[in-house]
């Protein structure tokens, strides 16, 4: 259910520090890291309804690992510039416009569920990979369908702007399968058109796909399946040329990694109960997501 409150809200974030002045340097060089020094202000970019990434629980608060990993970041930032404390602006992004929010400088950074992908690295800039998951299918556990092949000519759910529909869409035409693609605004909405008939399969990326699960009235009912079509790395989104800027957020991120703190962060979010029904997603860490941690890096992996 989408929050009855206004696109933006305003949040403290409690980073407390003894007062110092800004340092030249690094705000010198980076636009953005200028601009929040001065203003003392950052605008984030979220998701509403990415369970389990970056979401609204119950009394629409934004919440989620890839939500806590960027305060990471904005704490990151905060002790780059010396400041005592960094106001946060949130404001929820959907597939649809997050690239054109950054591009325009309405948001600093974007951590949700993003692809870094080469076709958008050149509107965006991304940071060091935050997760890294495959494309998959999630349907009724006696629907029948198992992989991808058994779609044809029928109806299957995507979320408008991802690369899971650019995917779905170039298979359906490559393989003349004539399945009908519904797009939605997002993956809540994806998922009502799958729980209500109106399509066999929801395409997402897998972890997901594993998140709308816990929405269903019975998990048990439900099944993610299917050969990955792709493997992809998500990233922080953040405006083009300014190194300045994404040197700082990757530092941030990652510490956090090479600390053991990003990995604490999964196993609340991915082998923990989770809001809104306290249900666990019951994914153990993928020997993907070991080797990031050991060795973190911004690739694309197209």
């Amino acid at each position: 259910m989408k929050p009855a409150t206004p696109l933006a809200k305003i949040c403290m974030i409690g980073l407390l520090a003894a007062s110092l002045p800004v340092l030249a340097g690094p705000s010198e060089d980076s636009p953005t890291l200028r601009k929040i020094a001065n203003t003392g202000l950052i605008t984030l970019g979220h998701r509403e309804s990415s369970i389990p990434f970056s979401y609204y629980d119950e009394r629409q608060q934004v919440i989620g690992y890839s939500h806590e990993l960027m305060l990471k970041v904005v704490e990151g930032i905060r002790n780059e510039l010396r400041l005592s404390r960094i106001d946060i602006r949130l404001m929820p992004v959907t597939s649809a416009n997050r690239i054109t929010l950054v591009q325009n400088g309405t948001i600093d950074i974007e951590c949700g569920s993003t692809t870094n992908n080469l076709e958008r690295q050149k509107q965006v800039s991304f940071s060091t990979t935050i997760f890294i998951v495959g494309t998959r299918l999630l349907t009724r556990a006696n629907s029948g369908i198992n992989d991808f092949s058994d779609l044809a000519g029928k109806n299957l759910v995507t979320t408008a702007g991802t690369t899971s529909e650019r995917l779905i869409r170039r298979l359906n035409d490559d393989k003349s399968m004539g399945m009908n693609i519904i797009s939605t605004k997002d993956h809540g909405e994806a998922f009502l058109n799958l729980e209500s008939g109106r399509a066999v399969a929801f395409m997402m990326d897998d972890a997901l796909l594993y998140g709308e699960m816990v929405k269903a009235r019975k998990m048990s009912d439900w099944v993610v399946t299917g050969t990955p079509l792709s493997k992809e790395a998500y990233g922080c989104m953040l405006r083009k040329d300014d190194p300045g800027f994404k040197k700082v957020v990757d530092a941030a991120l990652t510490k956090s990694m090479l600390s053991g703190e990003a990995e604490r962060i999964y196993a609340k979010w991915f082998v923990g109960p989770i809001p809104p029904k306290g249900l666990n997603l019951n994914m153990p860490l993928s020997d993907e997501m070991k080797a990031l941690y050991k060795a973190p890096n911004d690739r694309a992996l197209d």
